[in-house]
C-alpha cells in the first residue's frame, strides 16, 4: 500500500519536472514502484526521501518569492 502511494508521488514529481502532463509520469511512477519494491525498505526510504526533498524545495522556493 505504501509502495503504491510513494510510486504515485514519484510519478507526479517526474511529471511536474517534465511540465507537459500526460501518461509519462504515471508510467514512470509504476516502474519506480516496481524498483522500490525490489529494494525493500531501503527503496521506500529512498522514494520517500526523493518526494520529501522535492516538496521541501518547492516550499522554500515559494517562501523566497513571497519575501519571508
Amino acid at each position: 500500500m505504501f509502495g503504491k502511494i510513494i510510486g504515485a508521488l514519484v510519478g507526479r514529481e517526474i511529471d511536474r519536472r517534465d511540465g507537459r502532463g500526460g501518461t509519462k509520469g504515471a508510467i514512470l511512477g509504476m516502474v519506480a514502484t516496481g524498483g522500490l519494491r525490489r529494494l525493500g525498505p531501503l527503496g521506500m526510504i529512498l522514494g520517500g526521501g526523493y518526494v520529501a526533498k522535492k516538496a521541501y524545495d518547492r516550499r522554500r522556493a515559494s517562501r523566497s518569492q513571497r519575501g519571508y
